[in-house]
């Protein structure tokens, strides 16, 4: 699951419905004991205490009476939802994309894919890793996806349909970035201890996308994530083949792909949330896009860069994988997807989250067209302290 950069942060005046902030009770809040506001802090660079975010974390805002919700869904999971997984024996796997071992042309074949390496730049090998790394932090992902009331994987085996699409989705997850992995590895173009010492201390940080254990804000999130991702591996792929590694473009074309399918799975669970519960799903839309879509990766951080993350994001927006305009895309297309525009019999507070939401894809955008930022050269440890303008 993927991605980049944190969106700007929208106007003032477009404030959450009040039923939706009362919904989120105060007893269920659990403010840190480090501060109460949000940002990151490095804590001394200690290498047992990586980049943390620190905010008044809410959690199980979801009422208890929306968990049958999700019970009643069991069979209509099990028949819309599952089908989207691919059986493990027609899934491809990262040994089909790179050099077999046992083969005897095994190190012409390493020698050939280093030689197509040459020529990728460094800006497009720091979004690669970036990518990379994004999806080595696939634990946490899991762990994210079973924090959720009603769906989460009660016993770590459990039968249900959601915990059987969870276990499956990170199998199929997990060969994205063993694939990127190895065939960086072989690449000779990146220093893989650095990006091995990112990866630790992303999987070690967690994220905390501010879906409070409730299921509707859990797969609005994963549904934007997932397209996120798709459009950010579609990039890669065109941008590999620009420069002429055809074998690169076709990983990162499979892995979109792969991504596509779950990015249907999640909104497939939303639109079903629309139909059966509008305003409250449109609330909890409203309430994401409030707080903002933040990228898994977002405490990325190599022991040097604290500003890691903040780097990665502004190489992809200039190389043209991930930005501002994809963010309001997504947003728009989602919107479009769950026909939120046509909701109908919809409360006071979900008319306003109504027109918030509908109306946001265009404010992002005026805001992206109206931020200058003043460009900087900065090293990049991933590519051995080569220098970059973020």
């Amino acid at each position: 699951m993927a991605l980049k950069m944190n969106p700007m942060t929208t106007s003032s005046s477009c404030k959450l419905p009040t039923r939706f902030r009362t919904f989120r009770s105060s007893k269920f809040s659990m403010a840190s004991t480090l501060h109460p506001t949000t940002k990151e802090v490095s804590n001394l660079k200690k290498p047992y205490c990586p980049p943390q975010e620190v905010h008044v974390q809410v959690t199980h805002s979801m009422p208890p009476e929306k968990v049958e919700i999700f019970k009643s869904l069991n069979n209509w999971a099990e028949e819309n939802i599952l089908v989207l997984l691919k059986p493990v024996e027609n899934c491809w796997q990262p040994t089909d994309f790179l050099p077999q071992p046992e083969s005897e042309g095994f190190y012409e074949e390493v020698k050939e894919l280093r030689e197509r390496c040459k020529e990728l730049p460094d800006d497009y090998l720091v979004v690669l890793v970036g990518d990379m790394i994004t999806e080595e932090a696939l634990p946490t992902y899991q762990t994210m996806l079973n924090t959720a009331d009603g769906v989460r994987d009660e016993t770590g085996a459990s039968l249900t349909p959601w915990a059987i699409w969870t276990r499956a989705w990170t199998a199929e997850e997990n060969r994205h970035g063993d694939l990127l992995n190895r065939y960086l590895y072989l690449s000779g173009r990146v220093d893989m201890k650095q990006i091995e010492k990112t990866i630790q201390y992303l999987i070690g940080s967690g994220m905390d996308p501010k879906a409070e254990n409730n299921p509707y804000l859990g797969f609005i999130y994963t549904s934007f994530q997932e397209r996120a991702t798709y459009i950010s591996h579609g990039n890669t792929a065109r941008l590999a083949k620009e420069h002429g590694d055809l074998k690169l473009a076709q990983i990162c074309g499979i892995i979109a792909s792969d991504e596509k399918r779950h990015e249907t799975a999640y909104t497939k669970i939303v639109d079903k949330l629309f139909e059966i519960d509008p305003d409250y799903t449109v609330l909890a839309l409203a309430d994401m896009m409030k707080k903002k879509i933040s990228m898994p990766a977002h405490l990325m951080f190599d022991g040097q860069d604290d500003k890691l993350f903040e780097h990665f994001s502004s190489v992809a927006q200039r190389i043209g994988v991930y930005s501002a305009k994809d963010y309001a895309d997504i947003l728009e297309f989602l919107v479009g997807r769950w026909n939120v525009e046509k909701l109908t019999g919809l409360s006071g507070e979900g008319r306003k989250a109504q027109d918030f939401v509908c109306g946001l894809p265009i404010r992002i955008r005026r805001l992206a067209q109206a931020r200058a930022k003043q460009a900087s050269i900065v090293p990049f440890s991933w590519i051995f302290g080569n220098k970059l303008i973020v």
